[in-house]
């Protein structure tokens, strides 16, 4: 076996590596970063006492506290307060709530509404028991008064069975009750209304009441003068030349109950389009926008509820139904309501 070394390098003596400058910068360096100081980052991930690892799991559960989940959110957190629902009856976003109104559930809405309504229906029952006193004299004023002819060439009615003149007279009489309803109606839809109402609201409200019996008195009064007499001219117009009129109590006083009654009603438009203004439910402006739809609405209505084969009756109450309606418009516009 040889002596001698394998290579050059393992044969450097100790001080030929040991006079060596970039060896002696490595020392130099080495000794350097031996001697600088840990930084404080450094210290705490260097330091291996077990006191400062337990103080600080336990710093962390006092930060930290045990909170309990139901598998979808964290519930029970003590840092972050319950938000409290508002009260209804506060101001919210500049909107205050009516003085009285409060909550109540669906049934007792509909519990009330059918009381008030049967207190509405009593008033009527009421009416027409009372002008069940005078029916049969009222019969002879408007028969002899709505047909086109003289006193004496009136044709008398004609009764085709039994019940059809004590029928008469409750129908006859049942206006009376309409007349006595209509305010009724008005007055509990307001006090069904009114927990919800402001009080301007209430006040409108209770001006309509009034206004609803004299325009209903208003509305009878139209029929009966002025479309009553030209539907029975148009009527005899019609028939004069090709048959002997007889014209049946019963038949007769339907059509003129209906169309009194109902005019009663329609009346009422120019009334419903004010409190809508006022109560700021509409416009003006939408309803004028929307008119079409109204009348054919109107006229709708005006061939549902009045049964003339003709078609007369239907015309004349879907025009005035119209005028009143354009009326009303034209009379906000004038004073300025928009």
């Amino acid at each position: 076996m040889s002596d001698e070394p394998a290579d050059d390098r393992d044969a450097e003596s100790p001080e030929e590596s040991r006079d060596d400058p970039d060896i002696e910068g490595s020392d130099e360096t080495r000794g350097d970063l031996d001697e600088r100081p840990l930084a404080p980052d450094d210290a705490a991930e260097s330091d291996p006492d077990p006191a400062s690892d337990t103080g600080s799991s336990a710093t962390d559960g006092a930060a930290s506290p045990n909170l309990e989940t139901d598998g979808e959110g964290v519930v029970g957190d003590p840092h972050t307060p319950e938000q409290p629902y508002p009260d209804p009856d506060d101001d919210i976003g500049g909107l205050s709530t009516p003085p009285d109104d409060e909550e109540m559930p669906l049934a007792d809405h509909i519990e009330e509404m059918v009381l008030r309504l049967a207190v509405v229906l009593l008033f009527g029952a009421g009416g027409t028991a009372i002008g069940l006193l005078w029916a049969s004299n009222a019969i002879e004023f408007i028969w002899f008064n709505v047909f086109p002819y003289d006193a004496g060439e009136v044709p008398p009615p004609h009764v085709y069975n039994p019940l059809e003149l004590w029928l008469t007279r409750i129908k006859i009489s049942s206006l009376l009750g309409i007349m006595i309803a209509l305010p009724a109606f008005v007055y509990e839809c307001y006090l069904f209304m009114r927990p919800g109402l402001y009080p301007n609201e209430r006040k409108y409200y209770l001006a309509a009441v009034p206004t609803s019996v004299v325009l209903g008195a208003i509305g009878m009064l139209f029929s009966y003068v002025l479309v009553l007499p030209i539907l029975f001219r148009y009527f005899t117009y019609y028939a004069e030349g090709s048959a002997d009129i007889a014209y049946a109590l019963g038949d007769t006083f339907n059509l003129i109950i209906t169309l009194m009654g109902f005019l009663a009603i329609v009346f009422q438009i120019p009334l419903f389009i004010m409190l809508a203004i006022m109560m700021g439910v509409t416009t003006r402006r939408w309803l004028a926008q929307k008119r079409l739809y109204f009348w054919a609405g109107f006229a709708g209505l005006s061939f549902m509820f009045t049964l003339d084969p003709t078609g007369m009756a239907p015309i004349l109450v879907a025009v005035t139904m119209i005028l009143l309606f354009e009326g009303t418009l034209f009379v906000l516009k004038w004073v300025g309501r928009e």
